[in-house]
């Protein structure tokens, strides 16, 4: 990655470790700042690739300049996950954006039962997605149906998941590791492989690792991105508390 005014428009894809509790959309505006400021761009042109949940951390792509005509093709790239499922309750919103709405017993729950539901992800199938998500339906977002206690008919769409590996098992908890389509929602999995446990289950933590080839082993936090711009920018500024 080069740090200089002309490389960023030019265009670069930028590979970010986004933090938790940030939006996608403030990770892109805390970048678009920092660029126009310590490099006295007028405009450019910044977006990102595939949103990730404020409750999630890891990968993000971001693309500067003449690379933002790259992002349609980066967002259909394959992309894998790693995170928990906790079984024996539910959510509205199939994470902890909301409450616990509902409990279940997992004391039936067996090994093999867990690895029968686990294989039956696999490939392609068929997936419900959350009401607590961006997606529109009757010109709203669904979460703002939901946030009104409306009901809505939503529809399943097809998803593709190449690898669902479970990377620790010790009840109420499942740790995994998921490669799967553009378009899959990971809470939908959590939710789903609940239900066909005759159970319930929702997601508490969520780690986006790779999109395509890029791996967030070799992403910059939003901090150490601001270091290494500034650095390039002017190094005898000082580094400012910006707005998140």
């Amino acid at each position: 990655m080069q740090f200089s005014a002309e490389a960023f428009q030019e265009g670069q894809v930028l590979l970010i470790d986004k933090p938790l509790h940030w939006s996608s959309f403030q990770a892109v505006n805390k970048i678009k700042w920092l660029l126009k400021k310590e490099y006295g761009l007028k405009k450019i042109k910044v977006g990102h690739a595939g949103t990730l949940d404020p409750l999630a951390t890891g990968l993000l792509l971001i693309c500067t300049g003449k690379a933002t005509k790259t992002i349609t093709d980066l967002q259909g790239q394959e992309k894998e996950y790693t995170g928990t499922f906790q079984l024996g309750a539910t959510t509205p919103s199939y994470d902890l954006e909301t409450e616990i709405n509902q409990t279940f017993p997992t004391a039936h729950i067996t090994e093999e039962m867990i690895e029968q539901t686990r294989g039956s992800f696999l490939g392609t199938t068929l997936q419900r997605p959350p009401i607590f998500s961006a997606l529109k339906k009757d010109g709203k977002r669904l979460y703002e149906h939901a946030r009104k206690g409306e009901e809505v008919e939503i529809s399943s769409r097809p998803i593709s998941i190449s690898d669902f590996e479970l990377t620790r098992v010790e009840l109420p908890e499942i740790d995994f590791r998921i490669a799967c389509s553009k378009g899959t929602y990971i809470r939908s999995i959590a939710f789903d492989f609940g239900e066909k446990l005759n159970s319930g289950g929702h997601l508490t933590a969520l780690r986006r690792t790779k999109i395509g080839e890029y791996d967030v082993k070799n992403a910059l936090s939003i901090e150490e991105f601001e270091d290494r711009v500034i650095e390039s920018g002017d190094g005898k500024k000082e580094k400012e508390q910006l707005p998140q």
